[in-house]
């Protein structure tokens, strides 16, 4: 500790889920005169949804406030000193200080800390092509990033918009176009949207996607994108078409933002993010903790570490951080990768591992799907769904499962959620006691129907 100062100093670099989550939760724990907490973040937000701009951007939330959970001010009044509009442009370990650079005034000084936390996030994959930081191109990470967006759509005369990549925040914002009335083509280079699926349960996507409207060109890579003489975007270009713009968006994905660590030599995974132990604290650094979009975590189905930039998982990181820095002991176990996403009203939901995810982790697994309703098929407005699972071999324990469906499909999800955390298998899993109600469910649960299934395909391969 550095003993010219009479209190500890937790210095936070990056104002949103996890670093502002981790410098309340340490407030929490220990006063001002026990903890000084200063934390830098070089936007103009802090503690907001990522998650929620594709719905402030189609209108659905009408406020950009609205996705603000707690202001600078708030946070100032708990005694935390942050300072907006501050970029931290390098990183010190040894000397326990990070070089701070002012925005505004562009002045740079050092500041020591006793203890950090890194949660930089992740910064949208901008490809490396022609005409990628053309006037009009954006990509959407940050409400900045989402105001930039809004601006241009409400400045541009033009209503025909691309949409580079099928993932959630693709798919997402392709649905937010339409809601503004613009013409929208989505450009995926896989066979079939939302990667984070298999291809038999992307094409379902694919589906209500184009029953909305939107047009989707699979199997096409993005080489290049056009400008006017006004600099401003006018066309995105694949190996054999070229389809018209006035605006383009981003949604090939996200990488953790994690230059400054790699340039401070701490350690990063496969996927380039922060490598931390349980406890959040970065892997041979006593006082140094990460957690958000910018580290890697332990994937409790495969025990394999990926990269998960979740908002859920960002929060939770920060509330472990925050306690173990605060004086008390907490641990993040790891992920079974949830998520849920909607097109229009068709809701999209996976958890644990596609089959290529079991593929790779040199699982031998069996793969069922199933047809139900969302609620008794007799009851007013029962829905279809699907649901695809995965069981390992022999043992039966499940490995993943994957929902499409309407209304009272998405959240079911978190059954398998558990089930998945509990390392339960699919035999297990057709006792479970699940709620019944014909205006909730049909007598047998979807999940329960594809836990028997897979169940039985288990047994059979013995």
């Amino acid at each position: 500790m550095n003993m010219s100062r009479t209190r500890e100093r937790l210095v936070v670099i990056g104002g949103d889920a996890a670093g502002m989550s981790a410098a309340s939760q340490a407030r929490r724990l220990k006063g001002p005169d026990e903890l000084e907490i200063v934390a830098f973040e070089r936007g103009h937000f802090t503690s907001y949804s990522a998650c929620g701009i594709p719905y402030w951007v189609g209108g659905d939330v009408t406020d950009r406030d609205e996705l603000i959970a707690r202001t600078p001010r708030e946070h100032r009044a708990r005694d935390i000193d942050l300072r907006l509009r501050t970029e931290v442009t390098e990183l010190d370990p040894s000397g326990q200080r990070v070089r701070v650079r002012d925005l505004e005034s562009g002045e740079e000084a050092w500041t020591s800390y006793d203890k950090l936390v890194i949660a930089t996030g992740a910064r949208p994959i901008r490809p490396d092509m022609p005409g990628v930081d053309a006037a009009g191109v954006h990509g959407v990470q940050t409400l900045d990033d989402g105001q930039a967006l809004l601006d241009t759509l409400e400045g541009t005369r033009g209503r025909r918009a691309v949409v580079v990549g099928a993932g959630y925040i693709g798919v997402e914002m392709a649905e937010a176009l339409i809601k503004r009335g613009y013409e929208v083509t989505v450009v995926n280079r896989g066979s079939e949207p939302m990667s984070t699926l298999d291809p038999d349960m992307g094409c379902l996507v694919h589906d209500a996607m184009g029953g909305l409207g939107i047009t989707m060109v699979n199997d096409a890579e993005v080489t290049k994108i056009l400008t006017g003489d006004d600099g401003r975007v006018r066309a995105v270009v694949t190996q054999d078409r070229e389809f018209p713009a006035d605006v383009v968006v981003l949604g090939i994905g996200v990488r953790p933002e994690t230059a400054l660590a790699k340039a401070a030599g701490l350690p990063l995974g496969p996927h380039g993010g922060l490598l931390t132990d349980r406890s959040m604290r970065v892997r041979g650094h006593e006082d140094i903790w990460a957690g958000g979009d910018c580290v890697e975590v332990l994937d409790l189905v495969s025990g394999q570490v990926r990269h998960i930039p979740l908002g859920t998982h960002a929060n939770k990181h920060g509330q472990v951080i925050g306690t173990n820095v605060g004086g008390g002991y907490a641990t993040f176990p790891g992920v079974v990768g949830t998520a849920v996403s909607k097109v229009c009203d068709l809701e999209i939901a996976r958890t644990g591992l596609r089959e290529k995810d079991a593929h790779r982790a040199g699982l031998r697994f069996e793969a069922v799907t199933i047809e139900s309703t969302s609620r008794a098929g007799y009851y007013p407005n029962a829905s279809p769904m699907t649901v695809k699972m995965l069981a390992e071999l022999r043992t039966g324990r499940l490995l993943g499962v994957q929902i499409v469906g309407r209304e009272g499909a998405g959240k079911r999800v978190d059954i398998a959620a558990v089930a998945l955390t509990a390392d339960m298998t699919v035999e297990q899993m057709t006792a479970l006691d699940l709620g019944y109600a014909p205006p909730f469910s049909p007598v047998w649960d979807p999940i329960l129907v594809a836990a028997r299934k897979a169940a039985a395909k288990v047994r059979g391969s013995l």
